[in-house]
């Protein structure tokens, strides 16, 4: 069976672990981890960085750091991980889900103005499959109605919106570092603070709301409760295995970039023939080699395919579900029909894509493929 996906060791993971737990101290922010802050702030011109046990911890912290409070609202797209917005809702807000673009699963951010109400709080866009959503709609949307923005950057680490980082954008962002997106820790995220005014409340926040970092700087002479907070922040040994990563980041980024042109050079015939969609890439974005999927015309016969796959020892997946159909929010949302969120839901299916699969895998895949659909 050629698996979905395979965690690959760079090279010096289990080298830094062990000098991690050599060094005395592997809780959190030892030196792997202050090493991952500054090579995320230094490469992408990310504000102040800060990992975090999860993608999810890191938008739970953006949750607390803008002040939702009950009865808020936040705009998010229905295509996402549940954690997108169950971030929010923990702290009383209120859903408002915009529909997917036609020719990618990202939020259409024409949707998005109709949808605010004095009550709207934030925008969270989230760059499905690495690609950049609308970012300067959405950024002037934010400025004018004076909305918080949090990027979630969840599989879009290294790739660009008109060659600018994301994650640069928003007042805030939450990376995944996740065994199944590009540069990996097993579990991991990080929170990245652009607006420079939350940055000391965040290290508070993550420090379980104690002003303990500033403590370990000398910039105070003990250390206390001053606001509420939670254990957000990760052990060394984390750090020390996303360190040894992030010094590969080129060669793992040039690999999986060449998978996904592989797959899109051997299936382009399903495309042209209109069997399949293919992903859409728009010119303003970049591609980061986080996934390969294409769209089918119905659920059934996306089951058929991922079945037929696996009775040819490839295992292939089918994403997200519409989160305004979900059995928790169905009952509260009352909006519209989101046409191309269900259209996903039922269409999407993804390819295994990882950093050892070899060309001669991608062309039996692509073959398989092909098979099914000729």
């Amino acid at each position: 069976m050629i698996p979905f996906n395979k965690p690959y060791l760079s090279g010096k993971e289990t080298e830094y672990i062990r000098q991690a737990v050599e060094s005395g101290k592997i809780s959190g922010d030892g030196i792997f981890t202050r090493k991952c802050h500054t090579f995320f702030e230094k490469r992408y011109g990310f504000g102040k960085c800060l990992l975090t046990t999860s993608c999810t911890d890191a938008l739970e912290m953006a949750a607390l750091l803008i002040g939702i409070e009950p009865g808020d609202e936040v705009i998010a797209p229905s295509y996402t991980f549940v954690s997108t917005v169950n971030a929010f809702v923990l702290r009383g807000a209120k859903v408002i889900f915009i529909d997917s673009c036609s020719g990618n699963p990202n939020m259409d951010a024409e949707q998005i103005e109709q949808a605010i109400t004095p009550k709207t709080k934030a925008i969270i866009p989230v760059h499905y499959a690495g690609i950049a959503c609308d970012m300067d709609t959405i950024m002037s949307l934010a400025k004018k109605h004076k909305l918080f923005v949090v990027e979630d950057c969840a599989q879009a680490v290294d790739s660009f919106y008109k060659g600018k980082a994301l994650g640069t954008f928003g007042d805030f962002a939450a990376f995944s570092f996740h065994e199944t997106k590009n540069i990996i820790s097993g579990e991991g995220g990080m929170i990245v603070i652009n607006n420079s005014e939350f940055v000391q409340r965040a290290e508070i926040i993550r420090e379980k709301g104690t002003n303990r970092s500033a403590f370990f700087r000398g910039e105070v002479d003990k250390y206390g409760w001053v606001d509420v907070g939670s254990s957000f922040l990760p052990s060394d040994i984390i750090g020390a295995f996303l360190f040894a990563q992030l010094e590969n980041i080129d060669d793992i980024q040039e690999k999986r970039k060449k998978i996904w042109n592989w797959y899109y050079q051997n299936l382009s015939l399903l495309e042209q023939k209109k069997l399949v969609k293919l992903p859409q890439i728009p010119s303003y974005a970049t591609n980061n080699g986080h996934m390969f999927y294409l769209t089918c015309k119905n659920l059934d016969q996306r089951t058929a395919l991922i079945q037929f796959l696996r009775e040819n020892n490839i295992y292939a997946v089918f994403h997200y579900l519409s989160l305004h159909k979900s059995p928790y929010y169905s009952s509260l949302y009352s909006g519209s029909q989101l046409t191309y969120a269900d259209r996903f839901t039922d269409c999407l299916v993804r390819f295994p894509l990882y950093y050892e699969l070899k060309e001669e895998q991608i062309v039996f895949i692509s073959e398989t493929i092909k098979k099914f659909f000729l």
